[in-house]
């Protein structure tokens, strides 16, 4: 039986990040109808918490999608989860989006945060944003950089603590692809408590990497990815939908274990329609793909 993919979409919040963006209401709604035509499964729609901006895409975005789970993103914090909860009150899917850094070199410059206390964060987080909402979602910052003991030990105590989907994020872009895939290969080998949740990466295009090494993770047995349109995003983005989609097109030979349920049909639309958006272009090399 072939796998399907979750799509996690986060071209509103990534989008938001670009210097030049300053996405309107009416754009970020005209956006997230467009990814629901694509039949992306999650649209990440804000940083809720963040600005009031964030809070206003979060609920303007939760009026209109009718099958997508809308996603806010949230720090570790009580606050930021109730915001959250607030944005997303009129959402028919939510999902709360936690992020957390608990790589080595990130503790060195924050000398008050120990492992067991990033643990303890991440529990208590994870608890109070469960009892809020059904559909916790939890990313760990730099996956490839965090000591695996710890981040085996963390993933579980997450998962336990009510986590439905956990990811592993590469921030910078800094993991290569093989690297990748065996992070994926070793989290999924040692946390026993995998086989009841969602198992998914997230990866910067800082070296160029981002397609490869969501690629890697697929073979490796993730579930699910983490894209934009254009593969748009803070510094040099992440992994394009289209670009992904495309790939696993040309080369169904070798992934005829997965599929997705994306309607390509309307990727040039949606390219041009964020490009617009944003005031960016349509990269030739996903624009070529579409076509």
């Amino acid at each position: 039986m072939r796998r399907r993919l979750v799509i996690f979409d986060s071209t509103l919040r990534e989008g938001a990040q670009l210097p030049e963006s300053l996405l309107l209401i009416e754009e970020r709604v005209a956006i997230a109808a467009m990814l629901e035509r694509l039949n992306v499964d999650v649209i990440e729609a804000g940083f809720a918490g963040a600005s009031r901006e964030g809070f206003l895409s979060v609920q303007a975005v939760s009026r209109v999608v009718k099958k997508a789970v809308v996603c806010s993103l949230c720090r570790p914090l009580k606050d930021d989860v109730d915001t959250a909860v607030e944005a997303l009150s009129q959402a028919r899917r939510g999902r709360i989006h936690i992020f957390l850094a608990a790589a080595d070199p990130v503790l060195r410059n924050r000398p008050n945060m120990s492992r067991s206390q990033v643990l303890q964060q991440a529990v208590v987080a994870v608890e109070y944003a469960r009892s809020k909402c059904a559909d916790i979602q939890i990313t760990i910052k730099d996956a490839g950089q965090t000591e695996q003991g710890f981040l085996i030990k963390l993933l579980s105590a997450v998962i336990q603590a009510g986590a439905s989907t956990v990811i592993l994020s590469d921030p910078s872009g800094h993991c290569l692809p093989e690297e990748m895939g065996a992070l994926v290969r070793d989290v999924r080998e040692r946390v026993r408590e995998l086989d009841r949740v969602v198992l998914g990466v997230h990866v910067r295009d800082d070296l160029g990497l981002a397609l490869a090494s969501t690629i890697a993770a697929i073979d490796a047995g993730v579930q699910q990815v983490e894209c934009t349109i254009n593969g748009v995003g803070d510094g040099f983005g992440i992994c394009a939908l289209e670009g992904l989609v495309n790939a696993l097109k040309v080369r169904q030979d070798y992934f005829a274990f997965v599929r997705t349920d994306i309607n390509e049909e309307f990727f040039l639309e949606a390219n041009r329609l964020v490009a617009r958006a944003l005031g960016t272009r349509v990269p030739r090399l996903y624009a070529a793909a579409v076509r």
